[in-house]
């Protein structure tokens, strides 16, 4: 096999010829504007590029077609236009940086690395990204899949989890940039390891560009690289959660302002599994009269570090006129006003097929078992 740095040097050339023909068609690569590779960048953090080209990517432009209009909006339009990718902080983060980039920048993103990550929300990688790919500044960007095609290619056996490797790591890469292609070759690698060099199993060896150059593949240990720590158990957390609804409204409350899901709307919710008494009891300290319990089958969600095991209940109530422990809304509140956390959807979907009279018998809820009051 090459030797060390002659396997690194040969990366350009062949990868970047490979990239020319096989580059995935995405609508933030259709120009080099930073205000939409920027918002793509922190979309797919958490999120599949199916799932950001097809839904998400384009609904948020349409809301914020510039950083302008992002600086200039709502927080909770900005909320609602970020519904369903979850991590809500990183649209918090998003409308601090757009507003700092017209106050500080007259709208027009810094073109370096060191001051791009100077914004909220943007790290090494992010700033990387954008000033490599929408200005082509010899920068390094190396995310997960590059960790993963770099462990593969040199058969390198460390946990890339820790900083030091990955300093390491971005140091190699930022040898290798091709200073008038920096964009596209950052984008090759990460194209590469999403298609072909892919993560949780065997790599598409046979389609790969690097094969002859692969110390993994040369050895036979590529589907056993990258090498991380093991995660953390997760925090697992009871909650009993309640859809008090009348006719027309239900009813909602703000968690706070700071922490997990800050300043969304949820169900009514508390902590524990709560049996049917209990819960009866509990509506009732609330001010209000159930006319039905119904259960709601099980859900579970879980974040990066938590999960939650949620218990509902689907409660049509008789409220008091001034009831000043929720928020009740209608419909269309829900719908243009309202962001609600994907935790809650199984939840939001049986209260709208209450709310429209459908068929209930293929949902969540179990329609059949009534605590008549």
């Amino acid at each position: 096999m090459p030797e060390f740095q002659n396997r690194l040097t040969r990366i350009p050339e062949l990868l970047l010829s490979w990239y020319d023909q096989n580059a995935r068609k995405l609508p933030w690569r259709e120009n080099h504007d930073p205000y939409r590779i920027w918002v793509s960048e922190i979309m797919l953090q958490q999120t599949r590029v199916e799932a950001v080209k097809k839904i998400y990517y384009r609904r948020f432009l349409e809301a914020f077609p510039d950083v302008f209009a992002l600086a200039n909006a709502a927080e909770d339009q900005v909320l609602k236009m970020w519904e369903g990718l979850g991590y809500y902080s990183r649209a918090r983060n998003m409308q601090k940086a757009a507003r700092l980039v017209v106050s500080e920048y007259g709208g027009e993103f810094p073109h370096t690395a060191k001051e791009l990550a100077k914004l909220p929300g943007i790290g090494h990688y992010t700033a990387g990204a954008i000033a490599s790919i929408a200005f082509d500044c010899p920068e390094p960007a190396v995310d997960g899949n590059v960790l993963r095609v770099l462990a593969r290619l040199l058969a390198f056996e460390e946990d890339v989890s820790l900083q030091t490797v990955k300093n390491w790591m971005t140091e190699k890469i930022r040898t290798i940039i091709p200073e008038n292609r920096a964009g596209d070759f950052n984008q090759s690698l990460m194209e590469l390891g999403a298609i072909v060099c892919i993560p949780n199993g065997e790599p598409l060896c046979s389609l790969c560009p690097l094969v002859s150059i692969c110390e993994g593949n040369y050895k036979g240990i590529a589907d056993r690289l990258p090498v991380k720590t093991r995660k953390k158990e997760r925090i697992v957390e009871q909650k009993t959660v309640f859809v008090l609804m009348t006719n027309e409204q239900a009813a909602f409350c703000k968690r706070p302002n700071q922490g997990l899901l800050a300043g969304m709307w949820e169900f009514p919710n508390v902590p524990g599994v709560l049996e049917e008494q209990e819960v009866l009891e509990q509506i009732k300290n609330w001010g209000l009269t159930p006319v039905r319990l119904s259960p709601i089958a099980p859900v579970k969600h879980i974040f990066t570090h938590r999960e939650w095991n949620l218990f509902g209940w689907l409660v049509p109530v008789i409220k008091a006129e001034e009831n000043e422990h929720f928020l009740w809304a209608n419909q269309n509140d829900l719908v243009q006003n309202m962001t609600i956390p994907s935790a809650f959807s199984a939840f939001l979907k049986i209260l709208k097929q209450e709310w429209n009279g459908r068929d209930n018998n293929d949902s969540t809820t179990d329609s059949s078992v009534y605590t008549r009051l």
